[in-house]
């Protein structure tokens, strides 16, 4: 199915061809679609207002949302969109042109938040907290004035497992970037159909089609970031034990209440002698007794 090449979009054309990009291509559909039906991403007739920064992430979701599309598998409209933040030497024109190039329907919109962010944030001081805040806040604005019912993001599989243990290590609480999650006013989603994609998949991609990669200079400018230092030991562990990631992020959805110390999770006052515990019957041997 994903080696017919008449009629592609733009966006998809001048692949390799290589059986190994088909087997990569194959596979980020696989697993884009699979998250997408799962987390029940779909309502037919909405529309989608797709986040792209000029990242290689960013364009291997939107290579896969337009190939879904394409394909009838995926009925909604999607609108691309890249926010413009004002940061020094950014190439502005390089992510118009290129939409405009491939025929998507586009936005691009300039908000200065570049400016507040070196203002407020203090010397020594990680800029991506606030960042992302402003970011985000002028997506949902933008997606309202789209009439968007989502907002679709391009973190990966390594994205959800760093923050994990960001929050593990930092946050003091066992949290992560959902696949879908319900924005604070209740009124847009917010999707990440990436969410099952490792990221060595989408460099590989991205690189391999050729898309014109913006590197983030406004975060890759700061040294010692604690997300770059996971990214680190997470990698360490994946040289030492290859599989390591996947095996990690299996643990994220196979998580037991009642194994866990949290009185909001499970009634453990309610427990009693004589109580058949609830497990999932693909629940796998439990190793802490």
């Amino acid at each position: 199915m994903l080696d017919e090449t008449t009629d592609l979009p733009l966006i998809l054309q001048g692949a390799p061809d290589t059986t190994e990009f088909r087997k990569l291509r194959k596979r980020i559909i696989r697993e884009a679609r699979a998250v997408i039906d799962q987390y029940g991403m779909v309502e037919p007739g909405a529309r989608w207002l797709v986040c792209l920064s000029g990242g290689k992430d960013s364009y291997t979701l939107l290579a896969a949302l337009v190939e879904l599309k394409w394909r009838g598998l995926l009925p909604v409209d999607l609108l691309a969109c890249n926010l413009d933040q004002g940061q020094p030497n950014f190439p502005a024109t390089v992510l118009p042109d290129f939409l405009t190039r491939m025929q998507i329907p586009h936005r691009i919109e300039y908000q200065d938040t570049y400016s507040i962010v070196v203002d407020k944030v203090p010397q020594g001081r990680t800029y991506c907290a606030l960042c992302s805040r402003l970011r985000r806040g002028n997506l949902y604005r933008i997606a309202r004035e789209e009439g968007c019912s989502a907002v679709v993001l391009g973190h990966h599989r390594d994205d959800l497992l760093e923050t994990f243990f960001m929050n593990l290590f930092h946050g003091g609480r066992l949290a992560t970037m959902p696949p879908k999650l319900l924005n604070e006013d209740g009124d847009l989603f917010v999707y990440r159909p990436l969410a099952f994609v490792p990221e060595a998949d989408c460099d590989r991609f991205a690189r391999a089609m050729n898309y014109p990669i913006i590197p983030c200079d406004l975060c890759g400018s700061q040294e010692g970031l604690q997300r770059m230092q996971v990214k680190a030991l997470l990698d360490e562990w994946e040289r030492r034990s290859p599989g390591r990631r996947n095996v990690m992020f299996r643990a994220l959805m196979n998580i037991r209440p009642s194994h866990m110390p949290d009185l909001q999770l499970f009634d453990f006052l309610a427990l009693a002698r004589g109580d058949k515990p609830l497990l999932n019957p693909n629940t796998p041997p439990d190793l802490t007794l």
